[in-house]
């Protein structure tokens, strides 16, 4: 809360930064210097998680349906055609890196859908190490952060539409966290529409650990970890399309929406301060040269071919 306060001050003194941007990243700066005491941990967890969830369901009273709707199915072509060249990029470059099959797949998945939502979705349900694991999600904070920084500024450069940012945001950045950071950072109407867009994409990890689970249910022995399947569907998602069905069906009045805006960004901005508290600098370090070339490979194919598909197909 107190760097979120620190953040919102910031934020409204340099808006072309804005308060998401600064919380993430002077939680990053705390965790570096000096990690959270571990009384601290279960809180700074709750707002880079439940929290970031809860705020996202409070943007959906903002949106209509039809909205929504209409966002994803036209963000659609860009995440398959994304999802197709990132999959194919990691097995070419990953084997010419010497990088295994498990790490290849952990940062394609990561890089293509959800980021670190995705990678631990995919190690719930497929045997890997776990210093593939960590090694995954640090090359994926790490170019997570360089898109926070960086896409913004890159948006403006190209004069990109405030639709146009938020499906290039959705749809390239790795992180719902850094998306949304991102998004707001460079306006509201950019925040709104990478959020419908970065949902409809989150969704694809359904299937993907659908068919990995099948996959290993098919061959499982004897002791093998039990698959979780509760934990496997992003169900924060259903309540931010219940909070858009009310607000379709007209039932939140028109004096409420400046507030519960404000509300959301503000519990948004204080989920991002838990991120950044949260994040493991040691573990980005750790990552190595083989899995961060990847990752740049995968991060720059991804931001390069999303803007490439939905200019062909005249989105944003």
């Amino acid at each position: 809360m107190a760097i979120a306060g620190v953040a919102t001050l910031l934020g409204k003194w340099a808006p072309l930064v804005g308060g998401p941007v600064f919380a993430i990243f002077i939680g990053i700066a705390i965790a570096a210097w000096r990690p959270p005491a571990p009384v601290l941990e279960p809180g700074a967890s709750f707002a880079a998680k439940t929290l970031l969830q809860w705020s996202i369901v409070l943007l959906g009273a903002n949106l209509s349906l039809a909205q929504i709707v209409r966002g994803g199915a036209a963000a659609l072509p860009v995440m398959l055609g994304t999802f197709a060249l990132v999959l194919t990029l990691a097995y070419v470059f990953g084997r010419l890196l010497g990088l295994d099959r498990d790490l290849r797949r952990l940062l394609a998945i990561g890089t293509a859908i959800c980021g670190g939502s995705a990678i631990a979705a995919l190690s719930s349900v497929i045997e890997v190490d776990s210093s593939d694991v960590a090694y995954a999600l640090g090359t994926v904070f790490c170019f997570n952060v360089v898109a926070v920084l960086v896409f913004p500024p890159l948006g403006h450069a190209l004069a990109l539409s405030q639709p146009a940012f938020g499906l290039w945001a959705g749809t390239a950045i790795n992180d719902t966290s850094s998306v949304v950071a991102a998004a707001f950072a460079y306006g509201r109407d950019a925040g709104n529409a990478s959020v419908v867009v970065k949902l409809t994409r989150t969704l694809l990890i359904v299937p993907i650990v659908l068919f990995y689970a099948w996959k290993r249910l098919a061959s499982q022995r004897a002791g093998d970890r039990a698959i979780e399947w509760r934990n496997l569907f992003p169900w924060f998602i259903l309540w931010f399309l219940a909070a858009a069905a009310i607000e379709s069906l007209g039932w939140i009045p028109g004096s409420w929406q400046a507030p519960l805006h404000a509300i959301a960004i503000f519990a948004m901005v204080v989920a991002l301060a838990g991120v950044g508290l949260s994040s493991d600098v040691r573990r980005m370090r750790t990552a190595g040269a083989a899995p961060l070339a990847l990752g740049a490979i995968l991060w720059i194919a991804i931001a390069w071919s999303s803007l490439a598909i939905a200019h062909l197909a005249r989105l944003g």
